[in-house]
C-alpha cells in the first residue's frame, strides 16, 4: 500500500514508519520539525529509515492548509496514519492554542485531505487523556468520555468527534486508537522515563507526582506499532447494531470506531522507578510532589475489543521495556 504518516520524525510515527517500509509498503512521512523537544532527536530518528528507497519525507505542517492539499493530491495515498500533534498534558496548561493549530485545525485538513482524494482508511491517534475525570476502571470505549481534563485532551476528544463527522457524511472508514503511555528507544525526552534516566544518572532528584501514588499502563512501543498497523489494514465498519436511544460511545452506524492500546496492566509509578533504578544500577533521589493540574491518578486500558476483533496481544513487560530503554540511551549518547 501507499501510505501517509504524520509525524514520521517522531517517537511513534518513525517506528510505524520502519515496520512499513519493511513490510513492503511505500511511505509519505510528514513533520514540521518543530522544537518542543530537541530537533536533533527527531533527525537521528528519521536518519534510520530517510534514504529508504520506497520513502519520501515532507517538512510541513498540518496547519498550513495548500501544503496539506497539495501533498494528498500528488502523493494520492490509499491509507493514513495521523500521529502528528502537539503532544503532553501540562505543556498544554500554559500553552493551550499550540493545540488548537495542530490536533484541531490540522486534523481538518487530515480529513480534507482524505475525503478529497479517495483515502480507503484514516487511522488516527487519540489519548487515554480522553477519560478525564472517569474513575471507572479500566477505562472502556465503551464509556462516556465527556470530562478532559485538559486541552490537549479535549483536542483528541475533538478528534473523535470530526472524524465520526466525516465518517457519517462521506463514508470515510476513521478508527481512533487511544494510547496509554507509550515508552521504548527513541521515545520523547518529555516523558517521564526520559527525564528520570537524565536526572538519576546525574545524580539529580525526580519530581515524583501526586506523591508517588500514580498507576499507568505503560505500553511498549512495538506493541503500539503491532496494533497500528493491525487497524491500518482492516477499515473500520459501521456497526449495525447500533441504537440511537441506547448509543454505544465506541462504535456507531457510520464506519467509525475508537479503541484502546494498552498493555492492560497498570504499574505503580514507584514500581516503575524501582525498574528503571535496576536497569541503570543507580538509585533515584525522588521529589515527592502533589498531583498535577492536568493529570490523572490512574490509567488501565480495556482492551478487550483490540483483542477480539484484531487478536491484539501485548507481549513486552515493563522490566523488559525499561532495559531495552536503557540500552538505547546508553548507546544513542555514548555513556
Amino acid at each position: 500500500m501507499k501510505v501517509l504518516v504524520t509525524g514520521a520524525a517522531g517517537f511513534i510515527g518513525s517506528a510505524l514508519a520502519i515496520r512499513l517500509l519493511k513490510r513492503g509498503d511505500t511511505v509519505i512521512g510528514i513533520d514540521n520539525h518543530n522544537n518542543y523537544y530537541d530537533p536533533n532527536l527527531k533527525e537521528a530518528r528519521l536518519s534510520r529509515f530517510a534514504s529508504h528507497a520506497n520513502y519520501m519525507h515532507q517538512r510541513i505542517d498540518l496547519a498550513d492548509r495548500q501544503a496539506m492539499a497539495d501533498c494528498f493530491a500528488a502523493h494520492k495515498p490509499q491509507r493514513v496514519v495521523n500521529l502528528a500533534a502537539q503532544a503532553g498534558v501540562r505543556y498544554s496548561i500554559d500553552n493551550p492554542l499550540a493545540y488548537i493549530d495542530s490536533n484541531i485545525v490540522g486534523f481538518a485538513h487530515i480529513l480534507e485531505g482524505c475525503r478529497h482524494n479517495g483515502v480507503e482508511h484514516l487511522v488516527y491517534a487519540s489519548s487515554s487523556s480522553v477519560y478525564g475525570a472517569n474513575t471507572n476502571m479500566p477505562f472502556s470505549v465503551h464509556h462516556n468520555v465527556d470530562h478532559p481534563l485538559s486541552l490537549y485532551a479535549a483536542s483528541k476528544k475533538s478528534n473523535e468527534l470530526m472524524a465520526h463527522t466525516y465518517s457519517h457524511l462521506y463514508k470515510l472508514p476513521t478508527t481512533g486508537l487511544r494510547f496509554f503511555t507509550v515508552y521504548g528507544p527513541w521515545g520523547r525526552p518529555d516523558m517521564a522515563l526520559f527525564k528520570f534516566t537524565k536526572a538519576i544518572l546525574a545524580g539529580e532528584p525526580i519530581q515524583v507526582f501526586n506523591h508517588g501514588k500514580h498507576r499507568r499502563d505503560f505500553t511498549y512501543i512495538d506493541d503500539i506499532v503491532e496494533g497500528i498497523i493491525r487497524t491500518l489494514d482492516r477499515p473500520a465498519l459501521s456497526n449495525s447494531q447500533w441504537d440511537s436511544m441506547d448509543p454505544d460511545p465506541g462504535t456507531s452506524l457510520a464506519p467509525w470506531r475508537v479503541y484502546n492500546i494498552g498493555n492492560n496492566s497498570p504499574v505503580e509509578l514507584m514500581d516503575y522507578i524501582a525498574a528503571l533504578e535496576n536497569a541503570l544500577g543507580k538509585k533515584a533521589i525522588k521529589e515527592l510532589l502533589p498531583l498535577q493540574a492536568g493529570d490523572v491518578p490512574d490509567t488501565y486500558a480495556d482492551v478487550t475489543d483490540l483483542v477480539k476483533q484484531f487478536h491484539y496481544q501485548p507481549v513486552i513487560t515493563v522490566n523488559d521495556g525499561i532495559q531495552r530503554f536503557v540500552a538505547w540511551y546508553r548507546e544513542y549518547f555514548k555513556l
